[in-house]
């Protein structure tokens, strides 16, 4: 398949992220139909305004042969892994109800992968945001980048605030 003006979405390829590494720049898509792994690129994960995406995340892309195989040249959507989608379901019954909480912009100060955790900081509020690890796992995240623009409901946590839940900066 191929990106062109007359490229529509229905021409996208579905399939599930094999693995994706912010710091590398890169990772791999398995096609739901088959077929050489596609090359997902971090360009174009940014210009979906995401700066990683989670190993098992649904994803819908339009695609382009190259002469180093097939690459992803447009994300037109990422899913959450089918497990993440209800974060209120008993596999997650620590977290609060966040249905009736709003979605606030907020920028990540920085999010170590290693340590599995980091920080951000939502506008007009003073205070760092905590945001751990199982909660980007649980929106389709792998890791933050510095600086990187998000959506978060956050609550009251047990040492001060902490994002219950992420979303792309668009959803702000």
């Amino acid at each position: 398949m191929h990106s062109s003006p007359d490229a529509t979405f229905d021409d996208a390829v579905a399939g599930q992220v094999k693995w994706f590494d912010a710091a590398k720049g890169f990772g791999f898509v398995l096609a739901d139909g088959g077929g050489p792994d596609i090359l997902l690129h971090a360009n174009v994960l940014r210009n979906f305004g995401r700066g990683s995406v989670s190993e098992g995340a649904r994803v819908k892309l339009l695609t382009q042969e190259t002469g180093r195989g097939l690459q992803a040249t447009e994300v037109i959507s990422i899913e959450a892994l089918p497990e993440c989608e209800t974060p209120t379901d008993s596999s997650h019954a620590d977290l609060p109800d966040v249905s009736d909480v709003p979605l606030v912009a907020a920028r990540v100060k920085w999010f170590d992968k290693s340590k599995g955790f980091g920080f951000a900081n939502a506008f007009g509020q003073p205070e760092d945001v905590f945001v751990h690890v199982e909660v980007l796992r649980r929106f389709g995240f792998s890791e933050l980048q510095p600086g990187e623009a998000v959506a978060v409901k956050i609550v009251d946590g047990p040492r001060g605030k902490m994002a219950a839940e992420i979303r792309t900066w668009d959803q702000a």
